[in-house]
């Protein structure tokens, strides 16, 4: 399930930006292609308003302020958006595993929607905690799934980097304060 939930963050990320329909399409189909979808896709670009407004639904599961406000935001949507559970091998071209999306033929957008609310609310059931995060740098909002155990502020080592980056040039609280001769950080 971590791959699906890696795979709606990208997903989230790549339909949330502007951009020419055209540019935005490639992208998401790229990211389905990284994450296994088999050719041919048959996305198309009647395909993007749905699958943006998926997106746009789930950012909120993403952003959301602790686990409890990720699990309510989850079970609105399981309940609101998704259909029952299923098991589907996908007439035995793969093994059988869950969906709670209408069909094996699914919209682009249903499909999205429901297969990320299933990966990220048993990432939130796993894990005890939130199962993503908006990434805290000015210059970015992505969204993202920590993989490690410690909370993460950030999407990136780069964003991370630009913020700390940022923050020492601007001389600020969050710069590291310079060490004296000592060896002993310089009192307040």
């Amino acid at each position: 399930m971590l791959a699906n939930a890696l795979r709606a963050a990208d997903l989230v990320n790549v339909l949330g930006r502007p951009g020419p329909d055209s540019a935005v399409l490639a992208e998401t189909a790229r990211v389905l292609r990284a994450y296994g979808e088999s050719e041919p896709l048959g996305l198309s670009a009647t395909d993007l308003p749905g699958l943006r407004e998926a997106a746009a639904e789930l950012r909120p599961v993403f952003a959301a302020a602790g686990t409890d406000a990720a699990a309510h935001a989850l079970n609105a949507l399981l309940a609101a958006r998704t259909g029952p559970l299923r098991l589907t091998s996908h007439g035995g071209t793969s093994p059988w595993h869950p969906h709670v999306d209408g069909d094996d033929d699914a919209p682009w957008a249903e499909w999205f929607l429901a297969s990320s609310c299933l990966a990220l609310a048993v990432l939130l059931w796993d894990r005890g905690r939130a199962p993503g995060g908006v990434c805290a740098s000015t210059a970015c909002q992505d969204v993202f799934v920590p993989q490690g155990a410690k909370e993460r502020r950030y999407c990136s080592r780069r964003c991370a980097t630009r913020e700390r980056v940022a923050a020492h040039r601007r001389g600020g609280a969050d710069a590291v304060a310079p060490v004296s001769r000592r060896g002993s950080r310089p009192g307040p």
